[in-house]
């Protein structure tokens, strides 16, 4: 079985070409700037030569693309924007408008061809990858059975509706109805209508001949973090994602998960992330204390708290250093030998999960023929 698992974040795009004939570690992986990097790379090449550009494609993640516009629009220059790629910067595209960002149809936008740079917009480029590969005789085209993505998702939150309570409550909802870090993945045919961005990925897909799997990118890290036998063999534990943007952690236990909590990375000092860790493992974390510090919020589903003498936090994600001289003592997860790959270990696990069929297969493989971690 050979599935193309792309984790799509701020700073990189992490991909693995999984094989169930290998072993995991030998599996072929790229680690690649992100999509929003490089457009922003290619609207500050614009700013530098004095051109206007033109934005085209549909909704992807934003923040660098985003900051590179805005600054693209202060040095005095024109950025037009069809609304499916407007949508980036804010659902609301009277907002965007406001922002300074012309909106033009695909009609205006054909005409303005020669007069400005046009940039397309996608968080996912199959071609790109399977080019990639193909100049090491690998044939995606041929030979792929499966693709798994993941995407940040804020949802489409509905007008004066905070996007961050949007989200956590999505979060929450996700586990109260499917109690494991796989709920948060979907087949591409059941992607709700509220998750924007993973819809516009399904879009940019050009295969329709093999099963597409669209994952949140932080519980793939977390479910990724798992492969680790050093994490996933523990019965009960706290495993943090500390991304680029987002900084989320879960608690495991018996049933499953205990708690959870998300924050925005740049907005939480070391202190305040340690505490909230704290209390996540005493049980006393509350949403207002997340909210009100302009994170997303926090949900425990019991009280109690974690013995001292058996906590156990590890850690995943390319900011978890700020936790490195941690007194929770953290461990660095490392699933395969390769943290930068946690996501896209968490999706072919997810795969397995939610697709019929390939479970045992994948595994097997994950386990290297030993049988199944705990998780």
């Amino acid at each position: 079985m050979l599935i193309l698992a792309v984790d799509i974040g701020t700073g990189t795009q992490d991909i693995l070409l999984f094989d169930s004939q290998r072993e995991v570690e030998n599996c072929l992986k790229m680690v690649m700037p992100s999509p929003t990097v490089r457009l922003a790379d290619a609207v500050r090449n614009a700013t530098r030569r004095g051109d206007d550009v033109l934005l085209a494609g549909v909704l992807m993640g934003g923040g660098p693309c985003a900051w590179a516009v805005e600054d693209h629009l202060r040095a005095g220059y024109r950025v037009y924007a069809t609304p499916s790629a407007a949508c980036t910067f804010n659902d609301d595209l009277e907002a965007v408008a406001e922002m300074g960002i012309t909106l033009v149809g695909d009609g205006e936008a054909k005409a303005l061809n020669g007069d400005v740079v046009r940039l397309h917009m996608a968080d996912f480029d199959y071609q790109a990858i399977a080019q990639a590969f193909a100049r090491f005789d690998v044939n995606l085209d041929r030979d792929l059975d499966g693709l798994a993505i993941a995407v940040f998702d804020h949802g489409n939150a509905p007008p004066g509706v905070s996007d961050r309570l949007f989200r956590f409550e999505y979060l929450a909802e996700r586990i109260q109805a499917e109690n494991r870090l796989s709920a948060f993945a979907y087949l591409s045919e059941d992607v709700p209508s509220i998750m924007t961005r993973m819809q516009a990925v399904v879009a940019s897909v050009p295969r329709d001949d093999i099963p597409v799997l669209l994952m949140d990118t932080a519980p793939a890290a977390v479910l990724g973090a798992l492969q680790d036998p050093s994490v996933g063999t523990r019965r009960a534990a706290i495993v943090a994602n500390v991304g680029n943007f987002h900084c989320l952690a879960f608690r495991l236990g018996e049933d499953g998960i205990e708690g959870v909590f998300e924050h925005h990375t740049g907005e939480i000092s070391v202190e305040q992330l340690e505490a909230f860790l704290d209390r996540l493992a005493e049980g006393s974390l509350t949403h207002a204390q997340i909210f009100d510090s302009n994170g997303h919020g926090a949900v425990l589903f019991g009280s109690y708290p974690i013995p001292l003498d058996t906590r156990y936090v590890a850690v995943t994600g390319p900011r978890r250093s700020l936790l490195r001289g941690s007194h929770h003592r953290p461990y660095f997860a490392t699933p395969f030998g390769d943290m930068m790959l946690a996501g896209c270990y968490g999706l072919i696990r997810a795969y397995g999960d939610v697709l019929t069929g390939a479970g045992e297969v994948i595994d097997h493989a994950l386990a290297g023929g030993d049988g199944k971690s705990l998780w």
